[in-house]
């Protein structure tokens, strides 16, 4: 967009004062419940004034900031998915509309389970880490040096004691699994899941439990990386904050059991989306799970 700013930040406005941050991570500073207007200085060209005068008026969970400048890098927004049609989603286009022009990188989540206050923090931590790693470990081009292992797939002590991923968002969720498996109270150990990538859409994560013979726990999240790179797989990354979504309803089964799906039904479910792989980037990696 030249001569919109957008390329060097300049219609972005430091955070330099107004309450206290909520942490201070590698040279960034993250500051929660910020709205739009707090970080844009002026309506951009190509900004209708409809659009700007919608958008102003919504906000970000945790907006993360340069130290240095105060300068916003990128923002995080934890929600429900909107309906279609509906004035949430119609705000959301005018937000992301603006955040386009100004090119201010943004990560939303969307989660019926996930929730900014309770949940925000741990993922932007995990953010900024993965994509300091991701920085710090790529090869130079041309370099001939293979790349070290990805962030996610590091190996490594879990809280439990075992060995295993230990940058799965979703590990706790895992071993919290186990756990009432054999406090009986889950039919099956395993939380199970699979990700995908729409084209030009988002990335998506599905997890699951067997909680009773034949009733699984099912959590699906949605991750849009506008303009935003997570330094994981974005598809990986909705797994395993779908993982974490299954955590949070495993602490307390009595309210979840409503809400149960049927295994048959989850399977189909798996089949219609393995039908839509045409859709997919990357195609479909899962059909074992759609099998009998």
């Amino acid at each position: 967009m030249t001569g919109t700013g957008s390329e060097d930040g300049t219609w972005l406005r430091p955070i330099t004062a107004g309450g206290t941050p909520l942490l201070t991570r590698a040279g960034q500073v993250v500051y929660a419940s910020r709205r739009l207007s707090e970080l844009v200085q002026g309506r951009p060209p190509g900004i209708t004034g409809h659009q700007w005068s919608s958008a102003i008026r919504e906000g970000f969970d945790q907006v993360v900031c340069a130290a240095d400048s105060g300068r916003p890098v990128f923002a995080v927004e934890i929600a429900p998915p909107p309906a279609a049609g509906s004035p949430e989603q119609r705000a959301e286009r005018m937000k992301n509309a603006v955040c386009a022009a100004v090119g201010l990188e943004v990560l939303r989540i969307e989660s019926p389970t996930l929730r900014g206050a309770d949940h925000g923090r741990r993922i932007v931590e995990y953010v900024i880490d993965a994509r300091g790693y991701a920085d710090a470990a790529s090869p130079e081009p041309d370099s001939g040096e293979q790349p070290t292992v990805g962030f996610r797939d590091i190996i490594g002590r879990l809280p439990d004691g075992r060995s295993g991923h230990v940058n799965d968002l979703g590990a706790l969720a895992r071993a919290a699994a186990v756990e009432a498996y054999v406090n009986r109270q889950l039919a099956d150990p395993i939380i199970r899941g699979l990700h995908v990538r729409w084209k030009n859409s988002p990335a998506e994560g599905w997890s699951w439990v067997e909680v009773r013979p034949g009733r699984c726990l099912l959590e699906r999240v949605q991750l849009w990386d506008q303009r935003f790179s997570c330094g994981v797989d974005p598809a990986r990354l909705a797994e395993d904050l779908a993982a974490l979504a299954v955590g949070e309803r495993l602490r307390d089964l009595d309210a979840a059991e409503p809400l149960l799906v049927d295994r048959d039904q989850l399977r189909r479910d798996l089949r219609l989306l393995a039908g839509r792989r045409d859709e997919l980037d990357g195609g479909f990696a899962f059909d074992h799970l759609c099998a009998d």
